[in-house]
């Protein structure tokens, strides 16, 4: 491993990431530690490399105007890595993760369990040669339990996680076999998202913990990381509702299960979206629609009163949100102080003048794009600011670097591993 100290500019600049991770929940974890500064080391399969990579379109165009082979969607995930390719199936390539893991304090994988055993590349393995090593494997179901050997998919989590069972319109909007219906899933993959994000969380632990006594001088330590734990986790509020009250929750559509009114309600011309979170901002509402004793209406007056009535106050609030325009009621409940927005699309969220004023986008200069917008880091530290210092890597476009960087070869001694198949016959 590197002997140095992290430099004043970077968070983790000095850690090293082996990254053999494929898809969201992994690469998540690793694009955020090399947004923090890591030298983050993506081990991708020859001439493939991650699944993502044909996730489109769309794809990126390249200079005829042609479709790449860099999808948007790995493009989102991977910024500030470097990629090598190595075949894992064969033995020198084995060998070869096995010397840069000596040289690495993080590793983050998530292949099926067992799989990485028996590449003898799995934590106990690993950590026998770098004690020093942070090792974190990300499953759907985790190491252990009955569905350890089960494969995990953010979708089918969502399902079994109970998410997709509090999502969508609640039955009294929409019966289960009308169209648009039934359980929804989230519309981006949350279950991979909370999971990378908790995994990036255990891994800042267990280096802290790592160095507590010095720099690097303590042991590492495995994280087992599950989806299926995470979207358990994220269940939050509703979680806790059911366990302390015994009451299984349903879909509430737009709606709140604890706070009332916090739902989208329509307006004369478009939606708005209400988010009454507590008894004065009521109040602030009610006053600006016109209606201010509803809010000393004993059936109304504080948030549970309003939660036992909902469907008396509900309606009412519907019929008043409806006699305005979008624009009118985002305005005076503004200046009021009550809290509330539009229902943005895309395009909409992308040109809005706090996004751009809080720089959530940035152009990133990319072999074929000089200047490819994405979508940057919310992390805003004071004097180690997240930054973006490398674009998503093109398929083992970084091979022979890290081999000089990390083991000090040559041409010569990887040109040998490449002959000798560790790199496979595409490698770049």
């Amino acid at each position: 491993m590197q002997a140095q100290l992290p430099l004043a500019d970077s968070s983790l600049s000095g850690i090293r990431v082996l990254d053999l991770s494929r898809v969201l929940a992994g690469p998540w974890c690793t694009q955020v530690l090399g947004d923090l500064g890591a030298d983050v080391v993506k081990i991708e399969r020859p001439g493939s490399g991650d699944d993502t990579r044909a996730w489109g379109p769309p794809f990126l165009k390249d200079a005829t105007g042609a479709d790449s082979e860099e999808s948007a969607y790995y493009l989102g995930a991977n910024r500030n890595k470097r990629s090598i390719t190595i075949d894992l199936a064969h033995a020198e390539g084995q060998t070869l993760v096995r010397e840069l893991a000596q040289q690495a304090d993080v590793l983050v994988e998530n292949y099926k369990v067992g799989d990485m055993a028996r590449y003898g590349l799995d934590q106990e393995s690993l950590r026998a040669l770098n004690p020093q090593l942070v090792y974190c494997s990300i499953t759907g179901y985790g190491q252990t339990g009955p569905y350890r050997d089960r494969a995990g998919y953010d979708y089918a989590v969502q399902g079994i996680g109970g998410l997709m069972s509090v999502t969508g319109p609640s039955r009294l909007e929409i019966g289960d076999d009308e169209p648009g219906g039934g359980p929804q899933k989230v519309g981006v993959a949350v279950a991979d998202l909370f999971t990378g994000l908790y995994a990036t969380i255990g891994i800042l632990a267990a280096l802290r913990h790592r160095d507590a006594e010095g720099w690097r001088r303590g042991n590492g330590q495995y994280l087992d990381m599950a989806l299926l734990d995470s979207q358990v986790a994220m269940l939050a509020n509703l979680g806790a509702n059911y366990l302390v009250s015994g009451e299984v929750p349903g879909r509430a559509g737009n709606a709140h299960q604890n706070i009332v009114p916090y739902q989208v309600f329509e307006a004369a011309d478009g939606h708005v979206v209400l988010a009454v979170g507590n008894d004065g901002q009521f109040a602030r509402f009610c006053e600006v629609a016109g209606r201010a004793e509803l809010a000393t209406d004993p059936r109304f007056a504080r948030n549970a009163d309003r939660v036992r009535h909902r469907a008396v106050l509900v309606p009412v609030l519907a019929a008043l949100m409806r006699e305005r325009s979008r624009e009118d009621w985002l305005n005076a409940l503004e200046a009021a102080k009550v809290p509330c927005g539009p229902i943005n699309t895309l395009d909409q969220v992308f040109a809005d003048p706090q996004v751009l004023a809080r720089g959530m986008t940035e152009a990133v200069a990319h072999p074929l794009d000089a200047a490819l917008r994405l979508v940057a880091s919310p992390l805003k530290l004071s004097t180690t600011p997240a930054r973006t210092r490398l674009p998503p890597p093109r398929l083992g476009e970084h091979t022979e670097a890290v081999l000089l960087d990390w083991l000090g070869w040559d041409a010569e001694r990887t040109g040998h591993a490449r002959s000798a198949g560790a790199l496979g016959p595409h490698g770049h």
